[in-house]
């Protein structure tokens, strides 16, 4: 059984939480600017003095509220400033904060209410605060909920946060010290959902010390920019999801600026306004900014200058891995090349990024490499890691000196990574979970006898401690003649594709493979413009002739990755975007596997029928 290990390179009193670290830096610099919110069209500071009174404020409120140490309190909101203040206050009364994303329906927040049972929720606006108070009446909690807006002005019948403040005003400062530092490391920070790809979402107990070591010891394990002077970040992520609350406790515990944008669309500003230093992100976003940079190229009339840069930039960071491997590295030539094109192209994508991001964290999916050698030959490099939700943050990660492009990196400090004897990756450490709440047998199924945490992915550690992963155990397909395939890889090279919003390659039970592909309708209106088409609808596109003939080629490429057994043999092209309002992609874009199957099935049958 293969296995690779990293020390843990900090460690902490078990009797310590979350809220010492942010202790820690105001006591260290007050003055700091830990945060940052827009205010028109400027960002204004919040310092970690101001921040701390504006947390114990609402904590205190919490408290006269009745919130006890280990009592469960939800948020749900889109990504701002609110959130973070509001999980931060709640570690402070010494409870749990229970996030919930801002697009459940009511009868999921139902489900996290009963099992959960948070006496109060914080909501963002009335949309959400009415969704809550039909979850809680679904739930038979209408009476046990209280919810309170995150912002200071109440809705009708909604407290905010300015009356909560005020009640808090009768707490002492010794009975909120008293609640804050009731909790140490192995008591339960959160209750995070699963985003539930398949079965109805599990809460996994997160604790303090999952946070806490993983903050710690990330800071020291990627300094150069973490630890860089002035260092910042733009968190879009949705803060419902573990890995954004993982890394906004890093910001506080190593002095970071962080800012929030929740709107997709205020996204591209926000970041020329804001200019981060580094990003976390998921797959999606740069397959995006990647077929934005290709399409505006084309309209521009640079496509073919683009398309040669693209090339350059991959071929230069496959010769940097090559060189790490003992290669000759880059030779004279495309060095030259590379410098031009960072003169003329290179700049124009950094510009994108807010024109200060040299590094970038990808992780929640599956980047491909083509587009991780793409980013890194033109001088953003992203270095992907692998985790879950049942891990906190991620359990591998590249490093600015230890990466090998396509793999998910090595293990965190703290972690112990290994494969089972069927190719199983297992973790143990800092970072995994305590269990699933309200749930010991799921609990025990999960875990080895000795301590091991099945994550349920498939994957391959070389020599050097370098994972990667190679699919899902439960997404593998067995096709109709026993041949097993890993579905991933083949999406993954397809979605490379400008014209592929996503895809879906199945094949379970049949007589060989096929793909489900969604158009991006962004990427097809500049397409059939280009081409004197302007008129084409996505309806019309789904079975033109010009269109699937583009979408052959992007199954040709992924064909030519795997063997003729794996091969696509045909492909349905659906007339639809997948969405998280079509329920079909988590929270975070990924797809939803077993949701596009059953909501496709006659699609699939008509496909299967024609061959």
């Amino acid at each position: 059984m293969r296995e690779a290990i990293t020390d843990l390179l900090v460690d902490l009193p078990a009797t310590s939480n979350t809220t010492d670290l942010l202790l820690r830096t105001h006591a260290a610099e007050p003055g700091r600017a830990l945060y940052a919110v827009r205010s028109g069209a400027r960002w204004q500071d919040v310092s970690a003095a101001e921040f701390l009174q504006q947390v114990t404020r609402v904590a205190k409120g919490l408290v006269a509220h009745g919130v006890q140490p280990g009592d469960a309190v939800a948020v749900m909101s889109g990504t701002r400033y609110e959130w973070t203040l509001a999980d931060v206050a709640i570690w402070f009364a010494g409870a749990v904060t229970v996030p919930i994303y801002e697009t459940s329906s009511a009868h999921q927040v139902a489900w996290i209410l009963e099992d959960a049972q948070p006496a109060v929720v914080f909501v963002e606006d009335e949309s959400r605060a009415g969704v809550v108070l039909d979850a809680a009446a679904r739930a038979g909690r209408a009476e046990a909920t209280s919810v309170i807006r995150l912002a200071r002005e109440p809705l009708e019948g909604v407290t905010g946060l300015a009356s909560l403040g005020e009640a808090g005003a009768a707490v002492s400062d010794d009975a909120l010290e008293a609640a804050r530092s009731s909790r140490g490391l192995a008591d339960a920070a959160s209750i995070v959902y699963t985003s539930g790809t398949t079965g109805r979402p599990k809460g996994c107990v997160i604790t303090h010390g999952n946070f806490a070591l993983f903050a710690v010891n990330t800071l020291e394990f990627l300094p150069e920019f973490l630890q860089q002077e002035n260092a910042r970040t733009l968190m879009f992520l949705p803060l419902a999801h573990v890995l954004a609350r993982a890394v906004q406790v890093v910001c506080f515990t190593g002095g970071i600026t962080l800012a929030h944008s929740g709107s997709a669309a205020q996204l591209l500003e926000d970041l020329g306004t804001f200019r981060p230093t580094f990003l976390l992100a998921v797959p999606r976003i740069f397959e995006k900014i990647h077929a934005t940079a290709g399409r505006r190229a084309a309209e521009s009339g640079r496509g073919r200058l683009f398309e040669a840069a693209e090339r350059t930039a991959v071929a230069y960071s496959r010769a940097v891995d090559a060189r790490g491997r003992g290669g000759r590295g880059p030779s004279p030539a495309l060095r030259a090349s590379h410098a031009v094109f960072d003169r003329m192209v290179y700049p124009r994508l950094r510009d994108v990024f807010g024109g200060e991001v040299t590094y970038t964290v990808s992780g929640a999916g599956p980047l491909s490499e083509h587009l991780a050698h793409f980013f890194r030959g033109a001088g953003i490099l992203v270095q992907e890691g692998y985790g879950l939700t049942e891990s906190t943050a991620p359990c591998t990660v590249n490093t600015v000196s230890l990466t090998r492009v396509g793999s998910v990196g090595i293990p965190m400090p703290g972690t112990s990574v290994r494969l089972d004897d069927d190719g199983e990756v297992q973790v143990k450490g800092a970072g995994v979970f305590a269990g699933y709440l309200h749930d010991d047998a799921a609990t025990a199924e999960a875990f080895t006898q000795d301590g091991y945490f099945r994550t349920g992915d498939l994957g391959a550690l070389d020599e050097d401690g370098f994972l990667t992963i190679t699919g899902r155990k439960k997404d593998l397909l067995v096709t109709a003649g026993g041949k097993n395939v890993a579905p991933g890889p083949l999406e993954e090279k397809l979605r490379e594709h400008a014209l592929v919003g996503q895809a879906v390659v199945v094949g379970e039970g049949r007589p060989f493979i096929a793909a489900l592909i969604s158009l991006d309708r962004e990427a097809l209106e500049p397409w059939a413009a280009a081409r004197g088409r302007a008129e084409l609808t996505a309806e019309q596109a789904a079975r033109d002739a010009d269109v699937l003939a583009e979408l052959q080629s992007a199954v040709d490429a992924a064909n030519a990755t795997v063997s003729r057994a794996e091969q696509i043999r045909t492909f349905s092209v659906l007339d639809v975007e997948f969405s998280v309002e079509s329920g079909h992609l988590t929270p975070t874009l990924k797809l939803k596997r077993a949701a596009v199957v059953a909501d496709h099935t006659r699609a699939m049958d008509e496909l299967y029928a024609r061959r």
